[in-house]
């Protein structure tokens, strides 16, 4: 699934003033854990590639706060290719606190003033903050709106992240410095989405805060006087921190670093919950734990569902062969309960990244990411299982190539996830009903054998199977009404996203605007056209 994208990845280190000094901190020296964020957003890097960026806190320092970001992969922002270059980095950053931020952008332009963290300078130390935020506000233009309504008030960039910093400041104004809590509890009363955000100011004040829904995933850990947090469990296991202490962060609560202590608030209730399933399948690194669930676990469980549902009789030529890389999991489950070998048929190249290299040709731009292997494909019957289809773009070339190329015999696609239909206002580059592979086939209608088939034939395939929604809930272990399946199913968990869906299908039926601006980039007041 190379054509879809999530938003970013967040990532926070502090170690508290005192006599003890982390075993974790570089050197045994406290004022060097920033250096450490580099190490956390590599570990998150899957989810997001276009920028990067920390923000470090250092008492001593003239500049309190001092930010450094830019376009590309952590690798080039932190030069951790040049060792004599990366730490001169760290040595101009280092401090005893830090916030970090991956980025693909679902909204706003691909430029270093859009990478994250914002920072605010101000002469209050209160109000001198930088923070980073994972997700999406699905009331965006509303707030922008509501924001540029007033006198004197301009927004400068295209994104949620500008709003949420103009809010911020806004509050600070307005009920003072220090109740950082009160501030976030009333701004989840203005915000409509998913965000979890990173944030820290001059006087050394930190809080890390889930929104109320715990649509994207946020985890902690505490040892001595270290604290650390990242979008997934992996990053802070990798870094040392022992597995038991590594926490989830539930929906609604935040940790508040605050006159050199750590506490834990809940700033928001958290009636209904509504996990994106995405997260699972797709996004999350298979080594994480998010929600008490195994990424990994819940791949193996789809591919289960996925040889409970086979009816293909395996021969001696039949083999299954993932997608690279996040189907292998699936790929593998698969084959072992249908006791038929999994081989890795396409090599991904992994050094191909967001590139410049451009081609009009679908079969070229495949050809760039992926080759196939004859001496696996050449007159074989392929069980090709992939993670999802969303804009079928990628698996039309990959079917051509592993035909034409590899050789082989039949191709028979398995989704191990239900059609996407509808889009997705959480933090997921798919915002447009027009772009997506399964509406043009569904029609509103259920999944049948029949439309199934006539997708198969579209993308140049033997035949299609995807499982079906009640799947999802059973492989992850959580109940259904605690899952985001808005792209599955239509039905979205806040009000607006249910009114993006709608202006979402209104513009749809419109063959002039369905190629328009993302659905969050329709101004609101056009929603009242038919």
């Amino acid at each position: 699934m190379a054509e879809l994208y999530h938003e970013c990845g967040i990532a926070a280190i502090y170690h508290l003033a005192g006599e003890e000094i982390s075993p974790l901190a570089p050197h045994g020296e406290a004022n060097r854990v920033a250096g450490l964020i580099p190490r956390l957003l590599l570990d998150i890097q899957n989810r997001g590639q276009l920028a990067a960026g920390m923000t470090s806190y250092d008492a001593e320092r003239k500049q309190l706060i001092k930010t450094h970001k830019d376009v590309g992969g952590v690798n080039e922002v932190f030069r951790l290719g040049r060792k004599d270059r990366a730490e001169q980095l760290m040595r101009d950053y280092n401090g005893e606190a830090a916030i970090g931020h991956v980025r693909y952008a679902t909204c706003g332009a691909d430029d270093r003033s859009y990478a994250q963290p914002f920072e605010r300078s101000h002469v209050q130390k209160s109000k001198w903050f930088s923070f980073c935020f994972n997700g999406q506000l699905a009331n965006y233009q509303k707030l922008r709106e509501q924001i540029e309504e007033q006198d004197d008030f301009h927004l400068a960039r295209e994104t949620d992240t500008e709003i949420i910093m103009h809010m911020l400041s806004q509050d600070f104004s307005i009920h003072g410095r220090g109740d950082l809590v009160g501030t976030m509890r009333r701004l989840s009363l203005k915000f409509d989405g998913a965000y979890n955000m990173a944030f820290m100011n001059a006087r050394g004040d930190m809080f890390v805060a889930r929104d109320p829904l715990g649509i994207r995933p946020l985890c902690y850990a505490i040892e001595g006087p270290l604290f650390a947090a990242a979008s997934e469990s992996v990053a802070l296991w990798n870094l040392g921190f022992d597995e038991k202490n590594i926490e989830t962060l539930q929906p609604g609560e935040m940790i508040l670093i605050q006159h050199g202590r750590f506490e834990k608030h809940r700033f928001a209730e958290s009636p209904k919950k509504s996990h994106c399933f995405f997260e699972w399948i797709y996004f999350a690194n298979a080594a994480s734990t998010l929600d008490d669930r195994s990424v990994y676990l819940s791949r193996t469980e789809l591919g289960k569902h996925l040889a409970d549902q086979e009816t293909l009789v395996p021969d001696e030529d039949t083999i299954v062969v993932p997608v690279p890389d996040t189907a292998k999991s699936a790929a593998s489950s698969m084959a072992y309960e249908l006791n038929v070998p999994c081989l890795e048929g396409l090599m991904r190249n992994r050094y191909v990244g967001r590139t410049f290299i451009e081609s009009k040709d679908r079969a070229d731009k495949v050809r760039t990411k992926f080759t196939p292997l004859p001496e696996v494909f050449k007159g074989r019957k392929v069980l090709l299982v992939e993670d999802s289809i969303v804009r079928s773009t990628t698996m039309k070339g990959l079917i051509d190539q592993i035909r034409d190329r590899g050789g082989a015999k039949e191709i028979h696609v398995r989704v191990a996830c239900p059609p996407i239909i509808a889009p997705c206002f959480y933090g997921i580059d798919m915002s447009k009903i027009g772009e997506l592979f399964a509406p043009k086939f569904m029609e509103g209608q259920e999944l049948t054998p029949e439309i199934e088939e006539e997708m198969a034939r579209v993308l140049g395939a033997d035949s299609l199977r995807y499982l079906p929604v009640d799947t999802l809930h059973e492989s992850i272990g959580i109940e259904e009404t605690s899952l985001c399946r808005a792209c599955v199913t239509g039905h979205y968990p806040t009000e607006g996203g249910r009114e993006l869906y709608q202006l979402a299908v209104d513009y749809s039926k419109n063959p002039e605007l369905a190629q328009s601006d993302r659905t969050y980039d329709i101004p609101t007041m056009m929603s009242t056209r038919s």
